[in-house]
């Protein structure tokens, strides 16, 4: 993971089953659009977060594909439902092939 590449993931310790929680992350990056020009004038290449994914306990929550568009260090909140204890897995992918992950288990009381 580049130094400059960190996520953070938000996630309630625990849940009731059945509950619907809310999930908050950030992933600090620059999402450079490509439409820019350095100094010398040259365009500078695009590199932004394309994709976005989490999964809880295997199964697909959320897939969102990003766009050039999205601000630098793009913040995305949804909602999720908890049938079980488990772990989310997020799932952050680089236009430069690089993937970048943090999972948070959730316990359900």
């Amino acid at each position: 993971m580049a130094d400059n590449v960190k996520p953070r993931v938000k996630v309630p310790r625990s849940a009731s089953a059945g509950e619907s929680v809310l999930l908050k992350t950030l992933i600090s990056h620059p999402m450079e659009s490509g439409q820019r020009k350095d100094s010398d004038g040259n365009p500078i290449p695009r590199s932004i977060i394309n994709r976005f994914t989490c999964d809880f306990n295997g199964e697909n929550v959320i897939d969102a594909t990003l766009e050039p568009a999205v601000s630098t260090n793009p913040f995305i909140e949804f909602e999720a439902v908890v049938p079980e204890a488990g772990e989310f897995v997020f799932t952050w992918y680089d236009d430069d092939g690089s993937v970048y992950t943090d999972t948070k288990a959730i316990a359900v009381s």
